[in-house]
């Protein structure tokens, strides 16, 4: 499951952060405006507000366990989410990456298929199981909002096994970074701004994800950057000077 289009919209401004109608602990949230939340009245947010709580996970640390009982879900704050599955000899495959303001959970479903792992620190708003299914039976908007993010979750499926399947090295490569790059920072709406982040996986996972060696990984990352489309500071730090050329070089050999 391959999460966080990099085809996805940007969603519209808020113009309803100072609306006193939405309760405080929402106004400012982006998964409030681009999220599942987006959809609820403010009476629903009111609603739901009552049971919420924030927390901040640190790099590396878990917050899925495959397997575990479901108890809460939560929508991502900020920072990226790896999910993982483990092989029964052992092995783990990075399945998926979910980024703010991704909901992050499987909804009526008892256990988790996958773990959850905090890629990079990570702020998550959370909220009970049984509050979210009861909200989402009740309330129209909301079960139409979970759908479609259910659906956009298959179509990442579908682009990656694209990618995975078809894609050259560079073209793979240049697809993990765009998709860093589109969706590190949900308030950006201008594809021409530069855009700076830290890699949030190590040079092997990157491969692992990409189903490539790590030296592969490491010359296509030097390829993209003498060509101008990126620029590194620190061997960790990327820099995207266009989106539309990173973009560009998914699609076509460089």
């Amino acid at each position: 499951m391959v999460q966080s289009s990099n085809n996805a919209k940007r969603g519209a401004p808020r113009l309803d952060i100072h609306n006193s109608d939405v309760p405080l602990v929402c106004r400012a949230c982006e998964a409030r405006h681009k999220g599942v939340c987006g959809s609820l009245t403010p009476d629903q947010l009111v609603q739901l507000s009552k049971h919420t709580t924030k927390h901040v996970y640190r790099s590396q640390s878990e917050l899925i366990t495959v397997g575990d009982d479901v108890h809460t879900f939560s929508n991502i704050l900020s920072g990226v989410v790896k999910l993982t599955k483990l092989m029964a000899d052992g092995r783990q495959q990075i399945v998926g990456l979910q980024f703010a303001p991704d909901f992050l959970g499987r909804i009526f479903s008892s256990q988790s298929s996958y773990s959850a792992e905090a890629a990079t620190d990570v702020r998550v708003c959370s909220f009970p199981k049984s509050v979210i299914e009861d909200l989402a039976r009740s309330a129209p908007n909301m079960e139409h909002a979970l759908h479609e993010q259910t659906l956009k979750e298959l179509d990442e499926a579908r682009e990656w096994m694209l990618t995975l399947g078809r894609k050259t090295a560079t073209e793979k490569v240049a697809s993990f970074l765009y998709l860093i790059a589109s969706n590190i920072d949900p308030e950006l709406d201008d594809d021409e701004h530069t855009i700076r982040f830290e890699l949030p996986l190590k040079r092997l996972e990157i491969a692992d994800f990409l189903g490539l060696t790590i030296e592969t990984v490491s010359r296509q990352i030097t390829k993209l950057r003498k060509s101008g489309i990126i620029e590194l500071e620190n061997n960790r730090t990327v820099i995207v000077p266009s989106l539309a050329r990173l973009q560009d070089a998914c699609e076509s050999e460089q």
